[in-house]
């Protein structure tokens, strides 16, 4: 089995030099509707926005990528510059390294910068006892907080991932219990990781006293087409067949904000690539987006290649704004649209 320094490393490797994404875009399936006549000067669109408390200056969050190894500093670094300097939010990846003593600075390196909005990161896998391994205990979150100096901890479920890769967690009885408890400890989010979150499992959370949902649909990167990768270079046949069945598996992020009613706040993750993503995801009902693959590429060479493309987003946001003659973001939240694709039958579908 990999060491945790060796998987991180894989997993940033392969979606560097691999196609690990969804095969369907369904944010397109999403069509704002054109506004000929926007009465909005471009100049004074207000794209600022309040999410969980905190003023970002547009609605995204560039969310949990890495840490761990070695080259995961750099990446968090560069990312932290380009948030402090724009404005957003950003999380950082699983700290289950960082608790186990690798690599700390490869997360602490944040706290070097004012990042409007900090979310750290812990798996819910890891709040119960596996085998051969024992649960986080509210101590290590404590630390895993005070790392990155997080306003929320996001609580991870990542179980269609954990299925697939060699090393992967397998008992879930009692996550729900342990999500409970921490709530009443901390502020969290709970974040799925590529695989969306439905109304059932929504409605299961809004009791306990969970301050956000990061809904992570299907639509983005596959963690799937990640472990198939990692398993063909180890030739684990089994693990290689299951990367490939459920390459696609997971509720669409579109889906998922289509079909929860909820007072929760919800962000908006999963295949968000641009602005006009963005634009889409706060029109269907999310306080924010979140997105990760997006900047990678960029995160690797330098902070002014991240800034660049978030500086290219909120443009396309804008756009989206002035095209549907919405002022702020509050008025995007009113956009009309339409809904088209797989998106479409997945809602009319759901039973």
């Amino acid at each position: 089995m990999a060491s945790i320094e060796e998987r991180k490393a894989d997993h940033i490797d392969i979606c560097l030099k691999r196609n690990v994404s969804v095969r369907y875009k369904y944010w397109n399936d999403i069509r704002l509707i054109h506004e000929a006549l926007p009465e909005v000067d471009y100049d004074e669109i207000d794209t600022t926005s309040y999410v969980l408390g905190k003023k970002l200056d547009f609605p995204f969050i560039v969310t949990a990528i890495t840490g761990g190894f070695d080259v995961a500093k750099k990446i968090n670094a560069n990312i932290a510059e380009a948030c402090a300097e724009l404005q957003i939010g950003m999380g950082v990846g699983s700290e289950r390294a960082a608790i186990e003593g690798v690599d700390e600075e490869s997360y602490s390196i944040i706290k070097d910068y004012d990042v409007p909005l900090v979310i750290g990161n812990i798996g819910a896998p890891q709040l119960i006892d596996q085998k051969d391994k024992k649960r986080f205990t509210v101590d290590d979150v404590i630390a895993a907080k005070e790392i990155v100096n997080a306003d929320f901890m996001a609580i991870h479920l990542n179980y269609l991932h954990e299925l697939i890769q060699p090393e992967g967690d397998l008992k879930s009885k009692g996550c729900f219990d342990a999500i409970t408890s921490l709530a009443r400890e901390f502020p969290i989010i709970v974040k799925e990781t590529g695989a969306g979150i439905s109304q059932k499992t929504v409605q299961r959370l809004s009791g306990i006293g969970v301050k956000a949902v990061d809904i992570g649909g299907a639509g983005g990167t596959s963690f799937p087409a990640i472990e198939m990768y990692r398993s063909k270079n180890s030739n684990n046949y089994i693990k290689r067949r299951l990367g490939r069945t459920y390459f696609d598996w997971g509720i669409p992020a579109t889906v998922s904000l289509m079909s929860i009613k909820t007072n929760i706040p919800l962000i908006a993750s999963g295949g968000i690539l641009n602005g006009l993503d963005i634009a889409r995801s706060i029109a269907l009902g999310a306080v924010c987006a979140g997105g990760a693959y997006a900047m990678l590429h960029e995160a690797v060479k330098s902070a002014e290649a991240v800034k660049n493309i978030l500086k290219i987003m909120k443009e396309e946001l804008k756009v989206a704004m002035m095209l549907t003659g919405s002022s702020n973001v509050k008025e995007l939240s009113q956009a009309d649209y339409i809904v088209l694709g797989k998106t479409k039958q997945w809602v009319g579908g759901q039973t």
